[in-house]
């Protein structure tokens, strides 16, 4: 199938991208290994995000909500009906498994998935970061009763909980937990929590541990997992603590061996080489959006600024076929 772009991962910049390429008249096929917004289906179930949703559109839709900040259910709706509206041509449960160039002199790609092949003249990648947890390293992570995602609460109502890291994901867990009848524990390598953390959270964190209701192990490292027990190192040395079940929410980072795979070169920092005017990387017709573009430095790009990336991205396609017109 031969196709103007192809943008692999159908997240909010990964539609962003394609509408903006609709609306460029280029034609656009978007693939996707999951679910429409695949990440933010996967979010824990009473996510409200941390900011407002005149910053979360895209494709100059408006996106209403009830409250202040929307739910994950609302940006689902929202992002289904903008999918919708524009008629986006979303592959879904479709993995691309390779792109290659073309062969030397003709310009574009040769994209193959798991269900069909594709010949485009540009390729964006925004596949995100939120599928490959960032793994401790220690014996028994991958232990049965071992997360690195949270859903939702009810299962655990009643048992012994350790939730791992210091950041937004791992105290909005502790709180849900708590809440649902868990004895939680926040187990973080710091000394204190994130200064990040969302400020309608933080003094619901503060007050659950002054008030002991949840508890805390600051400046302490997991060195070992085991069937209900996990072994630490803190101040005091080391000791052991109950666990029925581990959350370990300690980031995420994207598939830096899909970028390679593409030919695409990261730096020391494992950060892609990209074009930052443009976001063409050192493949000539391959583009990356999102958070993507920072490697592991994900808090630098949201939906909020990655959103827009589709619009400079069209523009350099549009640019180089014109150059390329006028030789």
């Amino acid at each position: 199938m031969e196709i103007d772009v192809l943008i692999v991962g159908a997240g909010p910049t990964g539609l962003a991208c394609a509408i903006e390429a609709q609306q460029k008249g280029l034609r656009a096929v978007v693939i996707e290994k999951g679910c429409l917004v695949n990440s933010i289906f996967h979010y824990p179930a009473n996510m409200v995000f941390f900011t407002t949703s005149e910053l979360l559109e895209i494709g100059g839709i408006p996106f209403p909500c009830a409250q202040a900040k929307p739910s994950r259910l609302e940006a689902l709706e929202y992002y289904r009906k903008v999918t919708a509206h524009f008629q986006l041509d979303v592959r879904q449960y479709e993995r691309v498994e390779s792109i290659t160039p073309r062969t030397p002199g003709t310009p574009g790609f040769r994209v193959i998935s798991d269900r069909a092949r594709y010949e485009a003249e540009a390729v964006v990648i925004a596949t995100g970061y939120y599928d490959l947890p960032n793994l401790m390293g220690v014996p028994g992570e991958e232990l049965p009763h071992v997360y690195h995602y949270f859903h939702e609460a009810h299962a655990f109502a009643g048992l012994r909980v350790a939730v791992i890291g210091g950041k937004n994901f791992a105290v909005e867990t502790a709180l849900d937990l708590f809440r649902h009848g868990a004895k939680v524990t926040l187990i973080h390598r710091r000394a204190e929590l994130a200064k990040s953390i969302k400020y309608w959270v933080r003094p619901d964190i503060d007050n659950r541990l002054k008030a002991g209701e949840i508890a805390a192990r600051f400046s302490t490292h997991v060195r070992e997992i085991q069937p209900g027990k996990l072994r630490l190192h803190g101040p005091d040395g080391e000791s052991e603590m109950p666990a029925d079940f581990v959350f370990a929410l300690t980031g995420y980072h994207p598939d830096f061996q899909f970028l390679r795979d593409a030919g695409v070169t990261l730096d020391d920092a494992e950060r892609p080489v990209c074009d930052p005017a443009t976001y063409e990387t050192n493949v000539p017709g391959l583009y990356l959006g999102g958070v993507v573009v920072a490697g592991r430095n994900t808090s630098e790009i949201f939906i909020e600024n990655g959103r827009f990336h589709g619009q400079v991205i069209v523009a350099s396609i549009l640019a180089q076929r014109g150059a390329a017109i006028a030789r």
